[in-house]
């Protein structure tokens, strides 16, 4: 479960907000209490707004949100979960063709997705640390039978590519099959797709980032020199989706891109004064809250702002990335296979609420693409 929050909840309409005690002012929070705020979604700097028109913004702001039954869709056939203070998050970033995302994704306008990016994001008792073990899209595993959020059953298969368990059954298979490879219960999800991830980086004003190596990848749209760059939403997206430009052209290189990004997107935002500007605080939290789909505990604004409360103390020095342990399939140097040994060091760190080793992933496939772009 998310930590208790202190950060107030949007009053449901009708209510009015409470105040503090008749003369007494609370101390003004500093400024770097202020800019952690508003990580984890953004949504949760909404609360600024209170007052007269936060009945208002709960109904905008949870009808924007979409969110699936997990719990429901799996049953009791789960990995137990551990009450140790920690939490447990698969975060995906899905390639949907349907909509608007058909141009950014490419290809027909079929309603087709796939999982374009995994990471379970392993929170530590205290929520002050964080581990993301990011999942290669292209690793051959086998998939458990699951059955989709709409009722409808899945067979098990062999061998098959990861993200082929979101595109068969959705959110539900997806989380069903991290939870077969890791045995670890995920305790949220959230899915962020192509077209409200580059709208949450416009909204941003942008991410910096430095590439020590030109990248170019024409499947990617992305051409930037050696430097320093403030990247817009569509160059974000070019270059987390890219896999061409850098690195030996595999699926680990372009991980290792993300992971960069993600470090410099949590830096950029704990620095974007967006908490004295309400209008841009609530463009945020409205893009954010139509960006993402969640589980059905994380379904409303409340229940986001809470989460993000938890998780408001993890900057991203205090976050370590590796990638899920895995070496080049000999038969298939497009696909990856599981290192179960040193995979389940992983696993039980997480299990016991530990740091990941450096035996864990040391001697494992790369990429090569490490030091391509830093914050």
């Amino acid at each position: 479960m998310a930590a208790e929050s202190t950060q107030p909840a949007i009053p449901e309409p009708g209510t009015a907000p409470r105040r503090g005690g008749k003369g007494r002012r609370r101390k003004a929070p500093s400024t770097g209490r202020k800019a952690l705020r508003a990580t984890a979604w953004t949504a949760a700097g909404v609360v600024v707004l209170g007052g007269a028109g936060a009945g208002f913004l709960y109904f905008k702001l949870n009808g924007n949100l979409h969110s699936v039954d997990i719990n429901q869709a799996l049953g009791t056939d789960r990995p137990t979960k551990i009450d140790n203070g920690s939490e447990n998050i698969l975060v995906l970033g899905s390639d949907t063709r349907s909509g608007k995302n058909k141009k950014l994704g490419g290809g027909t306008d079929d309603g087709s997705a796939r999982s374009d990016t995994a990471m379970i994001v392993h929170v530590y008792k205290g929520h002050q640390r964080a581990s993301v073990v990011s999942i290669p899209r292209d690793t051959l595993v086998d998939r458990p039978q699951c059955t989709d959020t709409k009722g409808t059953a899945h067979p098990a298969a062999s061998g098959v590519m990861f993200n082929e368990a979101y595109s068969t059954g959705g959110a539900a298979c997806a989380v069903k099959t991290v939870e077969s490879i890791t045995g670890i219960r995920m305790d949220h999800y959230l899915e962020v797709d192509f077209e409200g991830f580059q709208r949450l980086i416009d909204d941003l004003g942008g991410v910096e980032v430095t590439t020590t190596k030109s990248i170019k990848d024409p499947q990617s749209h992305l051409d930037l020199k050696a430097g320093t760059h403030t990247l817009d939403g569509e160059q974000a997206l070019g270059l987390v989706r890219t896999r061409h430009g850098v690195g030996d052209g595999s699926d680990l290189g372009r991980i290792q891109l993300q992971q960069a990004f993600v470090k410099a997107l949590i830096d950029q935002v704990k620095h974007v004064g967006v908490l004295s500007n309400p209008k841009k605080l609530y463009d945020l939290a409205d893009t954010a809250t139509k960006a993402v789909t969640t589980d059905s505990d994380l379904g409303s604004v409340n229940s986001l702002i809470d989460f993000a409360g938890g998780l408001k103390g993890i900057s991203s020095s205090h976050m370590k990335m590796v990638t899920m342990p895995v070496q080049y399939d000999p038969a298939n140097p497009n696909r990856v296979l599981l290192e179960k040994t040193k995979a389940q060091l992983v696993w039980n760190a997480l299990k016991n609420d530990r740091p990941i080793p450096k035996s864990a992933t040391k001697g494992t496939a790369t990429g090569e693409a490490k030091g391509v772009v830093t914050g």
